[in-house]
């Protein structure tokens, strides 16, 4: 029977009441007394030579306090990265300054050169358009493989042949890997394409900072997964501002996947001009402007050779990838395609030996960083699609070929080949459940009756593993990380028994409102509703690293039970000493201390009111209150694991690809709502499908982003999408943190391109095409050139 209570109960969002009755608070919602509005002149060309910003005629337009150039900024800091790299020859990667607004170049279109700040966005905009920009045209670099060539123009002149770095993991196994694939009885290659894609989420960016002059405190709202990396990074590193004196918030925030992790120029450029002019400013992007300044994700071109016996063992996998990183490093572009990915190109098989090279090149365009699964799907795209080619060539069902190769459960924990243990799962009984929730039974049946309809049917399957909040803090430090990966929690008792979780995670459309609350009430055995999540402001939440990388729960959620477990520890001896008890024989359940082996019971209100109205109180050994804080530094990533199958009808007349059917099968550990994390994994899977069919970021020849609107960038809509059956009942918990649970935000994200891809070419086979691979996205284009020949 399903739980209707604290863990594993469906719980109805609660943050949905005001997001559906139109009562959330977003940043744009926000306006503050004598604020001003920004409006940024922005590049209209790649790459150029700034000789010459004119400001005048637009300065003395109407209503305009000032426009800024970069000679304003010229006492600010350029934009930090937070990881650095060493290459694999032990060199640091190249950190170009990241300025603010363009500095003697333009590096890519929609790179902000001016700001103009004046009493409405009209008056801004018009402003802006009479601000006079002289650019010297330069060649634009594009090409990743001819950037990287040495024989080019550079994006930045102190960059040797545009690359950041070369990257090799595990360079101690180069050699071995290697020999493996020259003696291999088969080696199986593949060369592939991870498209670029623009996060789109509903809501823009928006920022709006505040200098109280009279204080000197400086407070920016703005639309940020995580606030406390923002106040550290535009703080420390940027303006110089104390740490004590900015305050970050970040209201409801209207979905990110990954492209509200970053310190953005425009929000830098908003409290600076805050500060000169004594007044707020607000700034709120277009969704023109989103498309040429949010982050870009993905964009990988890579070259993957799988070695093999004659029995299908996996013997060796070399890649040997080239990363776009766009016109400048971001907040942590350097470790998306490099740790975040390297580390999971094992995926659920006992490869033994594994070599994975990256080079990260600058190119002008935008920059590139984290979306959602970052780094993880781009290493599953590469291993799933390869290993279906190895399958096609050697004869062995592509099912077979996986599960042959799988870490078996008595194998657990499993250390890899590139750097990373697994702790728990259980792949093929996941594989099992989604054989049976896809009735891969029925799928010869269902593509005959394809083909008597004229339709070519294809069936995809895909496993994964995911790496689940970036751990530990110690171990990411030495490998280049500027920051730890802990979280944190305070939780804060009121007299009368409600509390309020105070959380250094910041939720943009998960439900951590009702998923931590869920989890206190569970510990505690009171009523979810006794229990406020706040999030989302430096100043009233501990130091957190936020929410990304679906760290939300395992990192997050255990600073919440550990801050919760000190609570428990203080209320126990409190109600031990009403109770004339032992601590140690006093219990809490269902919101009532007992004491084993009597009749004696205090209700949790009761200690409550005692703990601050400490008249019957044991003042020598606690002081009065309850308030508990946790930091929590987990031991290891958590490792999510799944298996999905995507069905396709493709009309050969066309190209057109229709999915019929999608399965999805995972093991995120213990669940805490289950409705929450099918919601997620819903999305997830949309947006993967999104990248798989439609959407794709394209620049032309002038470094001219073409695909800068709906008109033009394809997003998946209802009806691309079908009725996915979702099962998370596999659950192998996870070892190392209390709740037991793993990741699920970005597995859907994960899982699905490479299934769909999969799915169209054994569509292609089926029907007599001999395909071995189709770039994403596999659009009717594509498919029906393929069929051609």
């Amino acid at each position: 029977m399903p739980k209707d209570f604290g863990i594993g109960a469906s719980s109805k969002r609660r943050e949905d009441v005001r997001f559906l009755t139109g009562k959330g608070r977003y940043t744009d919602d926000i306006n503050l007394q004598g604020q001003l509005h920004g409006y940024f002149v922005r590049s209209e060309v790649a790459h150029g030579m700034l000789k010459r910003v004119a400001t005048e005629a637009a300065a003395a337009m109407p209503g305009v306090h000032r426009v800024f150039t970069a000679a304003d900024l010229e006492s600010a800091g350029g934009l930090p990265c937070g990881w650095q790299i060493t290459d694999r020859f032990g060199n640091p990667m190249h950190e170009p300054k990241h300025p603010v607004l363009a500095e003697g170049k333009v590096r890519h279109v929609g790179e902000p050169i001016a700001f103009v700040v004046a009493d409405t966005v009209e008056q801004a905009r018009d402003a802006a358009e009479a601000v006079e920009v002289e650019i010297e045209d330069l060649p634009p670099v594009l090409d990743m493989k001819a950037a990287v060539s040495g024989d080019g123009p550079l994006v930045h002149d102190e960059v040797p042949a545009n690359l950041c770095f070369d990257w090799g993991f595990v360079e101690d196994n180069r050699d071995a890997v290697d020999e493996a694939i020259r003696n291999a009885p088969h080696v199986t290659t593949l060369e592939l394409v991870n498209n670029r894609l623009v996060a789109n989420p509903m809501e823009p960016r928006v920022a709006i900072a505040d200098f109280d002059a009279s204080t000197g405190d400086h407070t920016l709202y703005l639309t940020s997964q995580n606030p406390h990396l923002i106040r550290l990074l535009m703080g420390a590193f940027v303006l110089g501002i104390p740490e004590h004196k900015l305050r970050v918030v970040a209201p409801d925030v209207g979905g990110a996947f990954g492209s509200k992790i970053f310190l953005y120029n425009e929000e830098v450029a908003c409290m600076f001009a805050s500060i000169q002019l004594r007044r707020p400013v607000k700034w709120a992007s277009t969704r023109s402007e989103a498309f040429v300044s949010d982050k870009h994700g993905r964009d990988h071109v890579t070259k993957i050779e799988l070695a093999l016996d004659d029995d299908g063992t996996f013997l060796a996998l070399r890649t040997d990838t080239l990363a776009n990183l766009g016109a400048y490093l971001s907040t942590i572009g350097s470790v998306t395609p490099t740790y975040l990915h390297g580390t999971l190109m094992a995926g659920n098989y006992k490869t033994p030996l594994i070599y994975v090279n990256v080079r990260t090149v600058f190119t002008n365009t935008v920059p590139v960083d984290a979306y959602r699964g970052a780094g993880r799907p781009e290493a599953t795209y590469q291993l799933e699609r390869v290993i279906d080619k190895a399958a096609r060539e050697l004869g062995i069902d592509p099912i077979e070929l996986r599960r042959r190769n799988f870490v078996q459960p008595e194998d657990f924990p499993y250390a890899t080949p590139v750097a990373v243990e697994y702790d728990t799962g259980d792949y093929g009984a996941v594989l099992d459940k989604l054989i049976e929730i896809a009735d891969l039974a029925g799928f010869e049946a269902r593509r005959k009756q394809s083909e008597a309809n004229g339709l070519l049917r294809g069936l995809g399957v895909n496993t994964y593993i995911e790496a689940c909040g970036i751990a530990p803090s110690n171990l990411v430090g030495q490998l280049g990380a500027r920051a730890g990966f802990y979280d944190s929690a305070t939780v804060r008792v009121n007299a009368t028994g409600g509390l309020v979780v105070m959380a250094g995670t910041k939720a943009h459309g998960q439900g951590h409102e009702t998923t931590f609350a869920q989890v206190v009430a569970e510990m505690i055995g009171i009523d979810e509703t006794m229990i406020e999540v706040v999030q989302g402001d430096t100043a009233h939440t501990p130091m957190g690293m936020g929410s990304s990388g679906s760290r939300s729960i395992a990192v997050g959620g255990s600073a919440v039970v550990r801050a919760t477990e000190k609570i428990i520890n203080k209320a126990k001896k409190i109600a031990a000493h009403l109770m004339e008890a032992a601590e140690a024989d006093v219990d809490l359940a269902d919101g009532t201390f007992t004491v084993a082996g009597t009749d004696k019971t205090v209700a949790w209100g009761d200690v409550c009111l005692a703990a601050y109205v400490p008249h019957n109180y044991p003042l020598e050994d606690l002081e009065p209150g309850l308030e508990e804080t946790a930091f929590y530094d987990p031991a290891n990533f958590t490792f999510p694991a799944g298996a999905y199958a995507c069905e396709v009808e493709i009309d050969p007349e066309t190209g057109k690809v229709r999915i019929d059917r999608f399965a999805a099968a995972d093991d995120f550990g213990n669940v805490i709502n289950p409705m929450i994390v099918e919601g997620q994994v819903h999305g997830g899977i949309a947006q993967g499908i999104g990248q798989a069919l439609l959407e794709n970021c394209a620049y032309d020849e002038n470094g001219q982003l073409i695909s800068a609107s709906y008109m033009d960038y394809a997003m998946p809509r209802a009806s691309d999408l079908p009725m996915y059956v979702v099962d998370h009942s596999c659950q192998t918990p996870c070892t190392h943190n209390p709740l037991g649970v793993k990741g699920c935000g970005e597995a859907g994200a994960i899982g699905s391109p490479p299934a769909v891809v999969n799915a169209v070419l054994d569509a292609l086979n089926s029907g007599g095409h001999k395909v071995d691979h189709i770039d994403m996205p596999v659009s009717p284009s594509r498919v029906w050139q393929a069929m051609q020949g």
